[in-house]
């Protein structure tokens, strides 16, 4: 586990250069805001969080079960992590961020291209004039 990464992983890497590619900067896991999000688009006042289907629980996912040995570690471990997931966007949301969600198995094989460039049509969509 302590390989792990939390920072620069290659999800979020994908997203980083992407979004560079596209004209957009932004500033890396800024720590004056809750959660030290992934990706913080300040001229934009969007935030982009970067989620690993397995350690954020993702729903429905095919890259995400919940592990069978260890239950008594894992499954509070994981609920834990979704929490404060939803815990930190909603105080995101309340400073008036707008708050996009990318998570890893959107950006597999043949999805990744269409889901940056949606991403990227949000986060342009976001300013209010």
């Amino acid at each position: 586990m302590s390989k792990i990464r939390s920072k620069n992983t290659k999800p979020e890497l994908l997203v980083r250069r992407f979004l560079f590619s596209k004209g957009l900067r932004f500033r890396l896991h800024q720590p004056t805001l809750p959660g030290r999000p992934d990706i913080v688009l300040k001229k934009f006042n969007s935030i982009v969080l970067v989620n690993g289907c397995f350690w954020h629980g993702h729903d429905d996912c095919k890259y995400f079960s919940m592990p069978k040995s260890r239950e008594d570690y894992w499954i509070p471990k994981i609920k834990n992590n979704i929490l404060k997931d939803e815990e930190m966007t909603g105080k995101l949301r309340k400073l008036g961020w707008n708050v996009f969600t990318i998570w890893e198995c959107q950006l597999k094989e043949n999805k990744a291209d269409k889901t940056l460039t949606a991403l990227v049509d949000k986060i342009l969509g976001s300013i209010s004039h």
